[in-house]
């Protein structure tokens, strides 16, 4: 009798002379914080290590370019034709490998998308399938046969250097908008000669690009292709062509893993990337089509967190593999979590695309609600607590519960208070919308681990400087965290005025018409959620544009719901007063008037810094943590968390 409850997902798979020790796939990502060099260094090796160490079969690095002068779509990605990436690349897969999974490089190429290859002052061309003299980076040119062959025959090479530095597994991107999915695509590919057209000519790239892979790393060697099982747009190609797809590729490779859409297309990148607007698993469907069809091992991605799913997911033959993205950051140690009988431990993607923000903004990868992640290197050598300490952390909030969670794994003495009568601060009043399922989820699941240990809570209890200095401790974290920012505009004492925590705590107080004043991360999720129960919201912004961040990927999918919903934008309009009809706004157009039955604040957030400072000469050492100094995100939250948490006793 198996002694996990998920005997299917943990049994070990033999692929191509490669054993795997379970069925959870860590899926490509790229690794951005690299030098000018371009070559891989201490924080990238720590990085894909952490997700071996959590139990992953296979580690997966993405972005190995294969033709940098052709096919490069960002500077920093590894150049899979450079010698000098011997040592980093063989210290990356050797990492990977001595933590028991098996070390896989995706070789990808942009084809008409390789901005960076046109923009790089070397005289660098765009090529696609077809020319396009409006392509999204440029003027494309047809790819000639020449530049073809060699690229097919660069894909050969990476792939035995890839062998040569250690990894036991390629994977070929053909999938997502890249250069063989280009190829395959009849929306793309029109081209009239042997490289295009038909389908056979259509995969002809593809299957030639397998052949030069094959070629140069043997048969007992496993070949990885990712396709997407369709491209989920306006033209692109149906699941039935993509099983036709696949179909072309049974048994020329080891493992087909069926993701799906084009993210070079707006529309799909959603899709691609699920959004939290998604259900888990969504695009499962795509692969379970393709695995009645072929006879080659099928892997499945995209919003997967939960073991059960996954469990259900292999049993019931929907797929061989999962594999996980942006879960490996909220938790790298998930197998080993699920497989222990901790899987409500397992910290799970809330998909709030901060990973995607922080990548976008300076090339560090960070988990909101994973502190570790981008710290991976520094992690492995953090000094242990010399002087156990006693340890006061105010505030039951995402900050004072990552302070109190960190502290006392580091082993200190912590006593956690909270004014109210139960941990999760602010954020619990978004309890019942449907799209923050998995924050909610966050909340109770570190509740969950606060209750299995020593640290001792005390709700109900507010902290004052004699209550502080009655329980004697040698550290206070003040995470007292930030309330709603009232703008002084006439009528915010009105009867139909509230602000967004407490619309969230009381939806149904709301009437049919809504004004939101804010055109933040807040007002816009409260006007898709007001609007999703049936009410008409308008959301007013000063601003010229929206205050959203452009780096994240949650931005357009937020957007693509307030246009499905009909959530009307007003930009450029400052409200300069409430009235028991709505509001009166100076716009572009002059002054107007907004009818709403309910108006709502959401202008941002005022940090309780007075209440946090009052509490600095109570102890020795004194600390904040969380928004009580600058009201950020979740993510900010975390980090301070954790940081000053591991600061503590060191000296």
């Amino acid at each position: 009798m198996s002694k996990t409850k998920y005997p299917r997902l943990f049994e070990p798979v033999e692929i191509a002379g490669e054993v795997f020790r379970n069925r959870i796939f860590s899926s490509p990502q790229g690794f951005y914080n690299i030098g000018a060099d371009n070559l891989p260094n201490h924080n990238e090796v720590a990085f894909f290590e952490r997700k071996a160490m959590g139990g992953f079969a296979s580690v997966c690095v993405g972005d190995c370019i294969v033709e940098s002068s052709t096919g490069t779509h960002y500077p920093f990605l590894i150049r899979a034709e450079d010698p000098n990436t011997l040592p980093g690349l063989s210290a990356v897969a050797g990492a990977i490998t001595r933590n028991g999974a098996v070390a896989a490089a995706e070789l990808s190429h942009a084809g008409m998308y390789a901005a960076f290859s046109k923009s790089s002052g070397k005289g660098g061309i765009l090529y696609g399938p077809v020319a396009d003299p409006d392509g999204k980076y440029g003027e494309v040119e047809e790819m000639p046969e020449e530049i073809i062959l060699r690229i097919i025959e660069a894909y050969g090479k990476a792939a035995a250097w890839a062998k040569r530095c250690g990894f036991g597994m390629v994977t070929i991107h053909g999938g997502h908008g890249w250069m063989p999915a280009q190829f395959m695509s009849p929306f793309i590919n029109t081209r009239k000669d042997m490289w295009g057209g038909g389908f056979e000519n259509r995969m002809r790239i593809p299957l030639a690009i397998i052949q030069s892979i094959r070629d140069n790393v043997g048969p007992k060697f496993p070949i990885e292709i990712r396709i997407s099982g369709s491209e989920c747009m306006e033209g692109g190609y149906d699941i039935d062509e993509g099983v036709r797809i696949a179909k072309a590729l049974d048994t020329k490779v080891d493992i087909i893993h069926v993701s799906a859409g084009n993210h070079e297309f707006p529309e799909t990148t959603v899709i691609t990337h699920p959004s939290m607007f998604l259900p888990d698993g969504v695009n499962v469907k795509y692969a379970a089509e393709i695995k009645k069809h072929v006879k080659t091992p099928v892997a499945t991605v995209g919003a997967l967190t939960d073991p059960g799913m996954m469990e259900e997911i292999i049993a019931s033959g929907k797929a061989d593999i999962v594999e996980l993205g942006r879960q490996t950051l909220a938790d790298p140690d998930l197998p080993l979590k699920a497989r222990t009988g901790r899987e409500d431990e397992i910290n799970k993607c809330m998909r709030c695309c901060s990973c995607f923000a922080s990548i976008g903004k300076n090339r560090i990868p960070r988990c909101a609600i994973n502190p570790v992640i981008g710290n991976e290197f520094e992690e492995k050598f953090s000094p242990g607590v010399s002087r156990k300490k006693k340890v006061l952390v105010v505030g039951g909030g995402v900050g004072g519960m990552q302070t109190a969670l960190s502290a006392s794994k580091a082993g200190h003495e912590v006593i956690l208070c909270e004014k109210n009568g139960e941990l999760g601060g602010a954020l619990l009043c978004e309890s019942e919308v449907p799209f923050k399922k998995k924050l909610i989820e966050y909340i109770r699941r570190q509740i969950l681990l606060i209750s299995r240990s020593p640290i001792e809570v005390r709700l109900n209890t507010e902290v004052t400087p004699e209550s502080a200095e009655a329980i004697a401790p040698d550290v206070i974290v003040a995470a007292t965290g930030a309330r709603p920012f009232i703008p002084p505009i006439p009528g915010t004492d009105g009867k139909n005025f509230i602000v967004a925590e407490e619309l969230y705590r009381r939806p149904e107080t709301a009437g049919k018409k809504i004004a939101i004043l804010g055109g933040g991360l807040v007002g816009l999720e409260l006007g898709v959620f007001m609007a999703g129960r049936g009410h008409g919201v308008t959301v007013i912004e000063m601003m010229n544009e929206l205050t959203v961040d452009a780096f994240s990927m949650h931005t357009p999918a937020l957007m693509g719901e307030i246009s499905r919903l009909g959530v009307e934008i007003r930009l450029s309009t400052k409200v300069l007063k409430i009235t028991d009809c709505g509001v009166t706004c100076l716009g572009p157009d002059g002054e107007s008037e907004i009818k709403a039955d309910t108006v709502v604040c959401a202008v941002g957030q005022v940090p309780s810094r007075r209440e946090a400072f009052a509490l600095s000469d109570s102890a020795a050492e004194f600390y904040t943590a969380g928004d009580c100094t600058a009201s950020k995100n979740i993510l900010a939250a975390t980090q301070s968390a954790h940081a000053v948490a591991r600061n503590i006793g060191r000296a």
